[in-house]
C-alpha cells in the first residue's frame, strides 16, 4: 500500500525533491551548545496548537453575546463533557504561552542570537510576543465576568489617552462610548479569526527564518564557522527527542495546574457595579504600575518605548560579541530591565490591597508602598469613655 501510493504521488509530483529537502533539514547539524535552552520555541509552537484545537472545542458552546457569554462559560465549566479541563488547559495555555515566549526571548538575547544576520528573526520574534499579549487581552474579557469587564474598560481607557489618535482608538476598540456588547463581539473576532491567522503566517516565517538561517553560534559576527556533523549535534533525532521529552512534560504540566490550581469563573460583568482595585492581568502589571508614577501622557510614552526599543534591539546593539560572558553592558542591561520589570509587577500585585506578615497587618497603597495597620483593641464603649 506504502510503495503504491509512492509510486501514484511520484507520477504527479517531484518526491524526489521534496525528500531531499526534507532529508537535508532532519540532518542539519545545530551548534555544539544547544541545550534544553532551545526548546522554548518548539514548546511555544505546541502551546499556540493547543491554544487552536482548545478554543475550537470551547466554540462549540460559547455565545459570543452580553446576555450568553457568561452562561455559556458556566455551561462549559458545570455540565458540557470535559468542558471544565479544556477551558483550563486554555486559560493555563494562555498564562504559560506568555512566560515561555518571553523565555524564548530571554534565552535569544543572552546568547546574542539575534545579531547580524538574524535581525530580522528576532523582529519578527518580537511581534510574536506582542501579538500574544494581544491574545491574552482580547481573551480575556470573553468569559463576560466582572474583573475581565472592568480590566477590559481600564485598558481601554488607557489607549483612550494617547494624544491625537486615542479617542479614536478607544471607540474603535470598544465599538462605542463605553464596553459592551459591541465590544465583547469585536474582541471576539480578533481573539478567534484575525490574530490565530495573523499568528500562523508570522510563526511560518519566524521558522523559515530559523531553518534557512540556522540556529546562531556563540561566534562573533562575520566569524561564524559551518558547523560541521561531527561537531555538532543532528537535529534528528537528537534534538527532536529533546522536544519530544519537553511535550510530554509541558502537557502534564498543563494538566496538572488545570486539575489543582483551576481559574474561577467569578461573577458576571456588571457595569453598575464597579469591584475594589481593579488589575489588568498578571503580564500586564509593571507596565501598569509603571503609569501611576508619571502623569498619564509621559506613563503612556514611556510603556510604548519598551515595545519599540525590544523590536529595534538588534539593530541597536552592534557590537561583533555573541558570547553573554563578553557583553557585560549588554547583560547587565537586560539583567537591569529584568529587575524592573519584577519589581514593578510586584509594587502592582500588591497595591491596594490589606496582608498579614511576621504578625503585623500591612495595607498596600495605589504605589504599592505599605502601611502598617494599628488595629485597636478597645471597644466601641471604651471609645465613648475616652
Amino acid at each position: 500500500m506504502k510503495t503504491f501510493i509512492r509510486k501514484w504521488l511520484k507520477e504527479r509530483l517531484d518526491i524526489d525533491a521534496l525528500d531531499g529537502a526534507v532529508k537535508k533539514q532532519l540532518e542539519k547539524p545545530l551548534p555544539g551548545y544547544i541545550g534544553w535552552f532551545h526548546t522554548l520555541g518548539s514548546m511555544s509552537l505546541f502551546l499556540f496548537i493547543s491554544q487552536v484545537l482548545t478554543g475550537m472545542l470551547l466554540l462549540v458552546y460559547y455565545r459570543p453575546t452580553m446576555n450568553e457569554a457568561f452562561e455559556s462559560i458556566k455551561y462549559i465549566m458545570t455540565t458540557a463533557y470535559m468542558g471544565w479541563l479544556y477551558r483550563q488547559i486554555h486559560a493555563w495555555g494562555a498564562n504559560l504561552m506568555v512566560i515561555v515566549v518571553f523565555l524564548h526571548m530571554l534565552r535569544t538575547f543572552v546568547t546574542g542570537s539575534f545579531k547580524k544576520p538574524r535581525e530580522l528573526t528576532w523582529s519578527v520574534g518580537v511581534i510574536l510576543f506582542v501579538l500574544t499579549l494581544v491574545f491574552g487581552f482580547t481573551g480575556y474579557l470573553l468569559p463576560w465576568n466582572q474583573l475581565a469587564y472592568w480590566a477590559t474598560t481600564v485598558g481601554t481607557e488607557v489607549a483612550g489617552a494617547i494624544p491625537g489618535i486615542g479617542e479614536w482608538m478607544k471607540t474603535l476598540m470598544r465599538g462605542g462610548q463605553n464596553v459592551g456588547g459591541e465590544t465583547l463581539s469585536r474582541f471576539f473576532v480578533i481573539h478567534v479569526i484575525a490574530l490565530p491567522w495573523l499568528l500562523f503566517f508570522i510563526v511560518s516565517l519566524h521558522l523559515f527564518l530559523v531553518r534557512f538561517q540556522g540556529i546562531a553560534t556563540l561566534d562573533r559576527v562575520g566569524e561564524e564557522k559551518e558547523v560541521k556533523k561531527d561537531s555538532g549535534i543532528p537535529f534528528f533525532p537528537h534534538h527532536v527527542l529533546k522536544e519530544g521529552i519537553v511535550f510530554f512534560i509541558l502537557l502534564g504540566v498543563l494538566i496538572t495546574l488545570s486539575i489543582l490550581l483551576p481559574f474561577d469563573l467569578g461573577e458576571k460583568a456588571d457595569p453598575l457595579q464597579t469591584p475594589y482595585a481593579i488589575k489588568p492581568e498578571w503580564y500586564f502589571l509593571s507596565m501598569y504600575q509603571v503609569l501611576k508614577y508619571f502623569p498619564k501622557l509621559t506613563g503612556i510614552f514611556l510603556v510604548s518605548l519598551a515595545p519599540l526599543f525590544l523590536f529595534l534591539w538588534a539593530f541597536i546593539d552592534r557590537g561583533r560579541e555573541r558570547h553573554p560572558l563578553k557583553r557585560p553592558f549588554s547583560i547587565a542591561f537586560g539583567i537591569l530591565v529584568m529587575l524592573s520589570l519584577i519589581v514593578m509587577g510586584t509594587l502592582g500585585y500588591l497595591s491596594e490591597t490589606k496582608r498579614e506578615f511576621f504578625g503585623k497587618t500591612y495595607e498596600f497603597d495605589i504605589y504599592g508602598v505599605p502601611h502598617q495597620v494599628i488595629e485597636s483593641h478597645l471597644s466601641p464603649s471604651d471609645h465613648k469613655e475616652t
